[in-house]
């Protein structure tokens, strides 16, 4: 795969959602996502207008997650989640869709959910992502999300949180890709450690990458090409 230092870079979400951080891990983390100039930070809405501040000198953004890591919140409650966290400061917003109402078949509430996120993302010119959390749904469902997302158009839609009992495959990348082509991208997270996991993942389809192992995999792609 012809993908240079800058390139893959600007593909990688530097991700640092743990619940048990310091200011002073989020300043390194931001400073981290400055020197390899990283697409964005993906950290809790908590962190953003700390991160944002440390960022603002850079053209890197922070990204929010909403809903997470059990997309358990109402839709009204993401919503309000979204809006504050564009208001804190957040270029892109990764939320989580509410499994149990897909266990349900409540189809419409998830695409009622996406509607609306992805509206208040977009009069705001903010990336939206929509994860799945692929580890816990059927074949069937996936499809049925991809096909939900072609119509709504978020910007992204994502494998996982990295918080469920499995991240991204490549067997789900080639699924999402084929499933919505070009028309909407796609996101892989969760258990993306190495190059090697990198660079499966963006030949399977995926456009970015969420990892915390951002740094480990530029330093890889630097040491390769020396």
């Amino acid at each position: 795969m012809n993908l240079d230092i800058k390139g893959l870079a600007k593909m990688i979400d530097h991700t640092l959602l743990k619940p048990y951080i310091s200011n002073v891990e989020l300043l390194n983390h931001c400073s981290e996502a400055i020197k390899y100039s990283f697409k964005t930070v993906a950290i809790n809405n908590a962190a953003i207008a700390f991160c944002k501040k440390e960022l603002a000198e850079s053209d890197v953004l922070c990204d929010g997650a909403v809903g997470f890591p059990l997309g358990q919140s109402t839709i009204e409650a993401k919503v309000f989640e979204t809006i504050d966290a564009i208001e804190k400061g957040a270029g892109e917003i990764d939320y989580v869709v509410n499994i149990v109402e897909i266990k349900n078949n409540n189809w419409d509430y998830i695409e009622d959910e996406m509607k609306r996120i992805v509206a208040v993302c977009n009069d705001s010119n903010v990336v939206s992502k929509v994860i799945f959390e692929t580890c816990y749904l059927t074949l069937e469902e996936k499809k049925r999300l991809c096909k939900m997302a072609l119509k709504v158009k978020p910007t992204f839609i994502k494998t996982s949180t990295g918080f469920g009992t499995k991240g991204a495959t490549i067997e789900d990348i080639r699924l999402m890709k084929e499933c919505v082509g070009n028309n909407v991208k796609i996101k892989a997270s969760g258990g993306i450690a190495t190059l090697e996991d990198a660079l499966s993942m963006i030949e399977a389809g995926a456009d970015r990458i969420g990892t915390s192992s951002g740094v480990k995999i530029i330093e890889e792609l630097l040491n390769r090409s020396k």
